[in-house]
Parts: structure tokens; C-alpha cells; sequence
């Protein structure tokens, strides 16, 4: 029986290698597999893991060592908020934007842009408006109207609008369509004679008809039809004729000939015009309904020239003639015409073509007299025509003519010669 072992139930060292080893250069297994969490702690519910089971030293291993905990760097005071630097930054410029956010810099710089080329578009609207006209009025034929005396002048202004029979510009071929008939060599005559007077004293624009056929004394001739004044001595007689008449003085003339209303007219579109009843007359070339309807160049000559199809003749061809041409203002200053250049620029060549002025007619008179033409038109005008008597005068060199009604026609040219404002027609005036 082998003896007891004198250690049994004491722990036994480890047995060491054999060589010269310092004493503290035992060896210990350190456990890196728990990770080291910097500045968060751990969740309060989450239970505290199990410590690791002691492992047995076998060799030596480095000690892991935490990285260190980075270091905030503290943003400058002085630096501003916002985005970073773009591109381009450095010495002697901003190192950021000076606006925010919505960079409200850009939208003034946008908004700048948009103004600069809407004042642009407005200056060349406004140019173009006021061109065309100028260009097309140096075209326009002159004539001498202005008589050797006249009436002193007055605050007011007044107009002599003559519509000629004038085939002026017009080929066989034309004068046939709008059976004008061929010139017969008499010289030209006037198929409307109108007075426009525009007030300085805030009264409504008036324009007022004289018949053709008035009889009237000429200067240097016997009294005559007023229309054998501009047979016989044409712009410049007519012009004396009336001031003598009226007392008026005369500020501007303005004159156009049967081919030059047809192209207004047609340059316009056509003008749309209520007839009032049937109209037929072979010698105006016109055959037209009762009714609103649009009228083109052709049938608007025949319906301002026709009288032998009106019971009223050369009276109800005077009515017609004043609502004819507000029509044809009243069309000619739509949007639909001078908004577009094609028509704008067509109508103001087609005006230039057919009109003639007096020497001492601006333009600014002309557009004076389109207005108050619009302006009856708009229903804001007087639509007179000089108080009549008789319109069956019998006469011994003129035939049949027409009598004014003496004491309403001098009250009328009064108020016209005093630029009294009317605000009503006067007694007589309207047919």
C-alpha cells in the first residue's frame, strides 16, 4: 500500500518554465470582447450583463487602451449664421451671404429686372402709337384754305370736316364698284359739310351738319347752294363762305374724298352701323336690310351718300352721315385696332391716302376732330344740324334749296363763337 500523498486536499502550483524570469512576470488573459461607450450612458432598464468566467492566464497580451474622447472646437462669436462660404470666397470678400435663408437680395435683383423691361415694352408701345400717326400724317396732301380776313378768334375751336366727291386715286374699274360714276370734268362739289366744335370750357364736343343745298350768299358770287362755293373756288372759298355765314372763325380743315372713305373702312374691318330702314338706290350702289349689320367700305360709301332712297334727303343723308363717322372713330380707337400694328399702321396709311388739310392744320387738330367724332359715337357728343325752315326753297338760279331758320341759326353760332358749354342740343337743331 503506497503511502499518502503528503499535498492531497492543498493546491498545487503551477508549474513554472524553467529560466531566469523576474517575479511580477506572471501572466493575466484580460477580457476585450465589452466595448467601451464614450459620453452615453447606458439604458437605466437594461439589466447589467454577467460578468465573464474567470479565464485562465496562459500568455501575456497588451492592454487595449479607449481611443480619447474628442475635443469640441468652440465656433468663433464673430462668425455669422448660415450656409458656408461658396465658391470664389477669400480676402476682401464676404466669407458668407449677407442675405438669409431666401436669399431676398436675388428676388430684388429679379424683380429690378422685371420692372426695367416692362417700362421698356411701355416706351415702345407708346412709341409705336405715337409714330405710325406722325409718319402717315407727312403724307397727307395740303391745300390753302385759309381766306385773306376772318372772324376773330375764341376759346373754342372749330373744325370745317368736308366729305368730297372726289374719284381722286381711283381706277375705272373702282369708280364702277362703288358707283361713284366717272368725273365729269365739273370740278370737284362736297356731298357733307360739317362743323365740330371742340370746347374750352368743359362743354360736350358738337358737331353740326349743313345741308348742301343751303342757300347761302358766296363771297364774290350771287347766293348760291353752299356746295357751289367749293365748286367754285374750293377749300379756300368754302372756308370763307361759311365764316361769313356763321361768324365763326375756322381753326382747321380737314377733307376727305369717296376713295379714301372706302379704304378707311375697309382698313377698319368693316363698321358696324343699325340701318334703319330698307335701303335700296341704284344710283349709291346700295342694297341693305333694316338692321345692326357690318358694313364694308362699299356699302358704307353708299349709305353715307344715298338721299333718294330717304324721305327726308339730303337732311336724313346729314343724320346719317354724323353717326356714320362716329361709328368709324369709335371703331378706330378699339383695342382690336391699335393693339394690332397690321391694322393699326393700315388705317393710319389709308387715312393719310384719302385725306386733305389746310396748311394751317396740325395734327394735333386733326386728332382733336377724331376725338369729338369718338365722342358722339360714345353717345358723349352733340349731333346737330343748323335749324332749318324749309327744305323745299324755290329758288331762281339753284332750283330747290334749303332755308335755315334764321333766328335759331344765329343763336346757335352764338353759343358756338362764345364757347358756351351745351349740355343739351338748342332749339331747331335736331332733325
Amino acid at each position: 500500500m503506497s503511502a499518502p500523498d503528503p499535498d492531497e486536499g492543498h493546491a498545487r502550483p503551477i508549474p513554472q518554465p524553467k529560466g531566469n524570469r523576474p517575479a511580477d512576470d506572471d501572466a493575466y488573459v484580460v477580457d476585450t470582447r465589452r466595448k467601451v461607450r464614450l459620453s452615453r450612458p447606458a439604458p437605466a432598464a437594461r439589466p447589467t450583463p454577467a460578468p465573464a468566467p474567470p479565464v485562465r492566464p496562459t500568455r501575456a497580451m497588451p492592454t487595449a487602451t479607449p481611443p480619447p474622447a474628442p475635443v469640441a472646437t468652440p465656433r468663433p462669436a464673430s462668425r455669422p449664421a448660415g450656409p458656408p462660404p461658396g465658391p470664389g470666397a477669400g480676402p476682401g470678400r464676404a466669407a458668407y451671404p449677407v442675405a438669409g435663408p431666401g436669399r431676398p437680395g436675388r428676388r430684388r435683383v429679379h424683380l429690378r429686372r422685371w420692372l426695367a423691361l416692362l417700362m421698356l415694352l411701355v416706351v415702345g408701345f407708346l412709341t409705336y402709337v405715337v409714330v405710325v400717326p406722325v409718319r402717315a400724317w407727312s403724307n397727307v396732301e395740303r391745300v390753302a384754305n385759309a381766306p385773306a380776313s376772318s372772324p376773330p378768334d375764341t376759346s373754342g375751336k372749330t373744325y370745317l370736316l368736308v366729305g368730297s366727291d372726289s374719284r381722286e386715286g381711283l381706277t375705272a374699274a373702282q369708280q364702277a364698284e362703288l358707283s361713284t360714276g366717272p368725273d365729269d370734268g365739273g370740278g370737284k362739289r362736297t356731298d357733307s359739310i360739317m362743323l365740330v366744335h371742340v370746347s374750352a370750357r368743359g362743354g360736350k364736343p358738337v358737331i353740326v351738319s349743313i345741308p348742301r343745298d343751303s342757300y347761302v350768299p358766296i363771297p364774290g358770287r350771287s347766293s348760291n347752294k353752299i356746295n357751289a362755293a367749293f365748286a367754285f373756288g374750293g377749300a379756300k372759298l368754302l372756308t370763307e363762305t361759311i365764316e361769313q355765314v356763321t361768324g365763326l372763325h375756322i381753326d382747321g380743315y380737314l377733307e376727305v374724298g369717296f376713295g379714301g372713305f372706302a379704304r378707311i373702312v375697309d382698313s377698319l374691318g368693316g363698321v358696324d352701323i343699325c340701318v334703319a330702314r330698307d335701303m335700296k338706290d341704284g344710283l349709291a350702289g346700295i342694297d341693305l336690310k333694316a338692321g345692326c349689320q357690318l358694313l364694308n367700305g362699299k356699302n358704307a360709301l353708299g349709305y353715307v351718300r344715298s338721299r333718294h332712297s330717304d324721305p327726308r334727303g339730303d337732311l336724313g343723308r346729314a343724320e346719317r352721315q354724323r353717326q356714320f363717322l362716329g361709328a368709324v372713330m369709335k371703331k378706330a380707337a378699339t383695342p382690336s385696332t391699335v393693339l394690332v400694328p397690321s391694322r393699326y399702321t393700315a388705317v393710319a396709311d389709308a387715312a393719310s391716302a384719302g385725306l386733305t388739310v389746310g396748311e394751317g392744320t396740325s395734327l394735333s387738330d386733326a386728332v382733336a376732330i377724331m376725338q369729338a367724332l369718338r365722342a358722339v359715337g360714345n353717345g358723349e357728343g352733340l349731333s346737330l344740324q343748323v335749324p332749318i325752315e324749309t327744305a323745299a326753297l324755290q329758288t331762281k338760279n339753284a332750283g330747290v334749296a334749303v332755308k335755315w331758320n334764321t333766328t335759331q341759326a344765329k343763336a346757335l353760332f352764338t353759343q358756338l363763337r362764345n364757347d358756351e358749354p351745351l349740355t343739351a342740343p338748342p332749339p331747331g337743331s335736331v332733325p
